[in-house]
């Protein structure tokens, strides 16, 4: 039983939002992603999708593209990215919610042996940052901490957020300082899509492991993260 992730999934079954205009990787790339997701993924395994899973705006625009997943093998956790205007209330999302798909919200759950924590981030707080953007990091963040807070006392603990935790030059994050505090050892996450290497955190920073999964940087694939 083994725990994958993947971000950006951009899924537009019912909606006219065609990727491709962000380039050829992108044609097709439901397809790309099946493929791939049906080769690597296992019924017993977990698939983690770090935000911006649907262009809907409505929740019932979103039921074809979340029954997408919930076809897919294994079990699925959704954590919401900054285009799923579709994620409303949490009652009504859970209500239409197919079998095998979960959301992650304001809680930890337990996954393959850890506890999965998360939030979906925002904008880095950096000169010249509005203060609307600052306040939405702060409640992201409060959101965050409430998520690792519940998890139990024992246990490896695994992150999944939508915004990347620091960036290159603005590393000293509160984000990056409530998973060092929390003990987190993985944290996976989305956003930046296929940014050139290097120019995102991705890789071994001490007792912290860092995954940038976005689907086209990983070439629409779930990666295996434990």
């Amino acid at each position: 039983m083994s725990v994958f992730a993947i971000a950006d999934l951009h899924l537009a079954f019912s909606v006219d939002k065609p990727m491709d205009r962000f380039g050829p990787q992108w044609v097709g790339h439901p397809e790309k992603i099946a493929r791939a997701w049906r080769a690597a993924v296992g019924p017993q395994d977990t698939v983690l999708v770090a935000g911006d899973t649907s262009w809907a705006m409505r929740l019932d625009e979103a039921r074809a593209d979340l029954q997408y997943l919930a076809d897919l093998p294994g079990r699925k956790i959704l954590l919401r990215g900054n285009h799923d205007y579709w994620w409303g209330s949490l009652a009504k999302v859970r209500a239409a919610l197919p079998a095998g798909v979960e959301v992650l919200q304001n809680e930890a759950l337990q996954v393959e042996g850890w506890w999965l924590a998360g939030a979906r981030g925002w904008l880095l707080p950096v000169p010249g940052s509005s203060p609307a953007d600052r306040a939405i990091y702060e409640r992201e963040i409060g959101r965050l901490r409430l998520s690792l807070q519940a998890a139990g006392p024992q246990g490896p603990r695994l992150a999944m957020l939508h915004y990347p935790p620091w960036m290159p030059g603005f590393e000293s994050t509160e984000v990056r300082a409530l998973l060092v505090e929390f003990g987190v050892e993985v944290c996976v996450y989305g956003h930046l899509h296929a940014m050139a290497k290097g120019t995102y955190p991705d890789g071994a920073y001490g007792g912290l492991r860092v995954y940038c999964v976005s689907a086209d940087l990983v070439d629409f694939a779930p990666q295996r993260i434990s």
